[in-house]
């Protein structure tokens, strides 16, 4: 009754007719739904996760002139490095006074971490006058490596207080 080639040639035509359909199944935006709507997964979305409490970021900002905290592990694990970018040079300079000794604290561990100084090069803190607009950092010595990632931290530095900085 068909032969071969007839029966190729309907099945064909059957998949282009499914395939064309299922394209069409989508529903046709103007182009203002579609500058307002938000991407559905499309976009890769990288977690963030947050340092501190909005209320908090601005009394860093407000109190003592600097935001952008960050306690972060090193690779190698035996050195904490804290960060901070000054806002107002002024308020800032407590975080950079060489008198004051600043000590990174870790509850849960039960240590105090301390800036190394070495004989060379002296502390591995940045001590000199802050400016605003640019970013400083300082080192705690993490031997034996009691302090670990995802630890809440404190970090002190004369009336300078930071509580509850996640260690990344």
């Amino acid at each position: 009754m068909f032969n071969r080639n007839a029966i190729s040639r309907i099945g064909s035509m059957l998949l282009a007719s499914v395939l064309a359909g299922s394209i069409l199944v989508f529903p046709a935006q103007t182009a203002s739904q579609t500058a307002s709507s938000k991407p559905t997964g499309s976009a890769p979305m990288h977690y963030r996760p947050e340092r501190f409490a909005g209320r908090a970021g601005k009394y860093y900002a407000l109190v003592w002139g600097v935001d952008s905290l960050s306690v972060k592990w090193t690779e190698s694990g035996e050195v904490i490095r804290f960060a901070y970018h000054v806002l107002d040079a002024d308020k800032a300079k407590v975080l950079n006074d060489k008198k004051a000794e600043p000590v990174l604290i870790d509850p849960q561990a039960g240590v105090q971490l301390v800036v190394p100084s070495l004989e060379k090069v002296g502390k591995l803190r940045q001590s000199s006058t802050p400016e605003a607009g640019k970013s400083y950092w300082m080192a705690f010595s993490n031997k034996g490596r009691p302090v670990k990632r995802g630890d809440r931290v404190n970090v002190v530095i004369g009336q300078f207080r930071a509580e509850g900085l996640v260690v990344d």
